[in-house]
């Protein structure tokens, strides 16, 4: 519609200055010629009214609308004068709308500082609800509406109450992680035919192995041995061990699980025949083997511990 009202514009402007050496007189003859096309054209439209563009109505009602009531009235128009002025009347309240109208629709985004006191209330205090927090906020003297805060939650991804403090398996085992530890024994044989056993610990927290040592003959005394050196090592790096998962293996000894105890660690026994009860420790045994034992001509122990330690 603009650019169809600025060609108006310029054509008629150009019109304009044609008529500027035009004559009374010519202009006179040039009138009454357009006054006979008027009719004519009524004529043939038989009575149906003429269509006009949204440009054409704004420019005929600009044009016009400076004019006399009386003078409209002598014109020969397409339109009735009413048509004209109502045209005009049409295109102030489309003009006065397009000022008045907002530059922003709805309501105004709630400002940063308490969107971010909002999250800050729910991940500090995971069983509050959005009515709960609206209401601390307004105790600070913040005034938001209840349904504010909870837009303000979703936007952000926060789950609701009951999701929040809502505890999965999952979560609870990351949560121990670093309190438990996992022994097996496991073994292999080296080029001479010799059997030799290792005994392995894994932290489930960060999945660190620590061998513990490797014997073709894992005596009770071997055995109790490594224990009181995985004991000083735990004690070395500061970790809190409280649990170690073990199978019921024979050949750990009663003084195995009697230094651990004095150490604070429990001993937890893996179900007979169940290897999911100690899964983190059996897996990285399958993956030893897969990826090194199963790859590597073993020599001897000192061989085998140093692969062990390089893998």
């Amino acid at each position: 519609m603009l650019f169809r009202l600025a060609y108006l514009g310029v054509t008629n402007a150009l019109a304009l200055l044609r008529l500027l050496p035009m004559s009374d007189g010519d202009k006179d003859a040039e009138i009454l010629a357009l006054r006979h096309q008027i009719m004519v054209l009524e004529r043939q439209l038989y009575g149906a009214r003429p269509r006009f563009t949204p440009a054409d109505r704004a420019w005929l009602a600009a044009l016009l609308y400076p004019l006399p009531r009386t003078v409209l009235d002598r014109l020969r128009l397409l339109v009735c004068p009413e048509t004209v002025l109502r045209w005009h009347r049409d295109l102030i309240a489309r003009r006065h709308a397009r000022i008045s109208r907002p530059r922003q629709i709805g309501r105004p985004r709630t400002i940063q500082s308490i969107r971010t006191l909002v999250l800050r209330l729910a991940r500090e205090n995971s069983n509050w609800g959005y009515r709960r927090i609206h209401g601390e906020l307004l105790v600070l003297g913040v005034k938001v509406a209840a349904s504010t805060v909870w837009e303000i939650l979703k936007e952000a991804g926060v789950d609701p109450t009951p999701q929040r403090t809502s505890s999965t398996w999952a979560a609870f085992l990351n949560s121990q992680a670093h309190a438990v530890i996992a022994a097996d024994f496991f073994e292999t044989t080296t080029l001479t035919g010799a059997r030799l056993y290792v005994l392995a610990v894994i932290e489930h927290a960060t999945r660190r192995i620590r061998i513990l040592g490797a014997t073709a003959h894992p005596t009770a005394g071997w055995v109790a041995q490594t224990a009181r050196n995985l004991v000083m090592d735990l004690e070395d790096t500061g970790c809190q061990v409280k649990y170690l998962i073990r199978d019921r293996d024979r050949k750990y000894p009663a003084l195995f699980d009697t230094v651990l105890a004095d150490a604070g660690i429990d001993v937890v026994l893996t179900g007979i025949r169940t290897p999911r009860m100690n899964a983190i420790m059996e897996r990285w045994v399958r993956t030893c083997r897969r990826e090194l034992l199963d790859r590597t001509l073993i020599l001897n122990q000192r061989h085998l511990l140093h692969a062990l330690r390089e893998y």
